[in-house]
């Protein structure tokens, strides 16, 4: 049976074909999409990439499909794929288990890391969960462990020389504020602090250099920009500097030395395998090598152009047509994300009203429409039809009925 899973890692083109790239995905007809900052729409190749996965590996290989079919091998050949988006040397990126998990991960080692420090410094727009895995670790410890959290814009004051650890997330999740990745980094290095950075809003979104910024820890997931589908696998970054030394709080049986040894004492993995947990969700990891194989056309520099152009005509058009909506991203381009959200009181029930008539973007609590900006397939006719129906909807008041303010489990 041949190996299906053999896309090898190429070179970007120069420049990026965007009408290439948006036609590689399947795009319902009638929809503009905004959302691609939550969930990434489905890569056209996927499912014919998942069906060979089944019928030609699963199906009739069986479980020899983890030497055949090269499955076991999966999680690091497609880390360094990613790793050429977020700047990451080779071999310092593994792909598995959930963001969760990998952000306990990060934190866990690199407390570590740091004997004698006890202070984790976060801020207040950090994704909740990222917030919820570093104090129930920090309760776990217990000892006077601590998780410090201030404003965003107060964080590099509050980097001192107590702290064990900084865990940010680059671009804030309902905001698009970008933080300073090198100058942070530089600030708590100075302070002798470890810094653990989350890219889920940064990987595919914007240029990141992890190498070049003298990053510790990354983690991030891959179904928002990465396309690799609802409940995608995450990945987790650790310098090469690190990698040697880091013993992982979460010993899975994957990042052990030697897994089918069956050894009852855990012996840490070489390098960035013993970051490892679980075994590997190869159906999701055959999906996201799909979406990889179009963000190997693609150049984050043109991107990240691509992207500004989109989103500074968004927010002219909507602050025109619709006074009413509050900018609540940055307004300099070089301080946010792909992401651009604005404020109204009845956010809900505008976002709804939004999605029933064809432009999906989603909702964060308590007041936040939010719209990301892909330039794989999103294009400026998408950003004029988008602004065109938000002023329909906002001068008619089309938000204005009850079955848009009826809360869904998911916003």
């Amino acid at each position: 049976m041949k190996y299906t899973h053999m896309t090898p890692k190429v070179q970007a083109p120069m420049p990026t074909d965007f009408a290439k790239t948006r036609a590689a995905f399947a795009l319902p007809d009638g929809k503009i999409y905004l959302d691609g900052n939550s969930l990434g729409p489905l890569p056209r190749a996927a499912a014919d990439r998942v069906r060979r996965t089944i019928e030609e590996e699963w199906g009739q290989m069986l479980i020899t499909g983890w030497n055949k079919a090269g499955w076991m091998d999966l999680p690091a050949r497609l880390g360094d794929r990613i790793g050429r988006l977020i700047g990451a040397q080779p071999g310092t990126v593994v792909l598995g288990d959930t963001l969760s998990i990998k952000v306990y991960q990060a934190l866990a080692s690199a407390l570590e890391l740091n004997p004698g420090r006890k202070v984790i410094l976060s801020d207040t727009g950090n994704f909740p969960s990222d917030l919820y895995m570093a104090d129930g670790l920090v309760r776990t410890l217990g000892q006077g462990y601590e998780l410090r959290t201030v404003a965003p814009e107060a964080v590099e004051a509050a980097i001192t020389p107590d702290l064990a650890v900084l865990m940010l997330t680059e671009v804030d999740y309902r905001t698009g504020r970008k933080h300073d990745m090198a100058r942070l980094i530089a600030k708590a290095h100075s302070m002798g602090v470890l810094v653990v950075w989350d890219l889920a809003h940064s990987a595919g979104a914007i240029p990141v250099d992890l190498a070049g910024a003298d990053a510790d820890f990354a983690v991030g997931c891959t179904y928002k920009y990465l396309n690799s589908g609802p409940g995608g696998p995450a990945f987790i970054y650790v310098a090469p500097r690190l990698t040697d030394r880091v013993r992982p709080a979460l010993s899975g049986w994957l990042g052990h030395e030697s897994p089918f040894a069956f050894d009852l004492s855990y012996r840490p993995g070489s390098g960035i395998e013993r970051m490892r947990v679980g075994t590997p969700p190869i159906l999701q990891l055959a999906a996201l090598e799909a979406s990889l194989d179009i963000w190997d056309q693609t150049n984050m520099a043109d991107v990240r152009a691509r992207s500004i152009e989109l989103t500074e005509a968004f927010i002219k058009g909507v602050e025109a047509a619709c006074p009413t909506l509050a900018l609540a991203s940055p307004r300099d381009p070089e301080a946010r994300g792909s992401q651009v959200s604005f404020r109204h009181k009845e956010g809900y029930a505008i976002m709804q009203a939004l999605i029933a008539c064809g432009v999906i973007g989603d909702f964060r609590a308590p007041d936040i429409l939010r719209f990301g900006f892909t330039p794989l397939y999103t294009t400026m006719q998408d950003v004029t039809g988008a602004v065109a129906v938000m002023a329909e909807v906002m001068e008619k008041s089309l938000w204005d009925r009850p079955e848009y303010k009826a809360r869904a489990k998911v916003t």
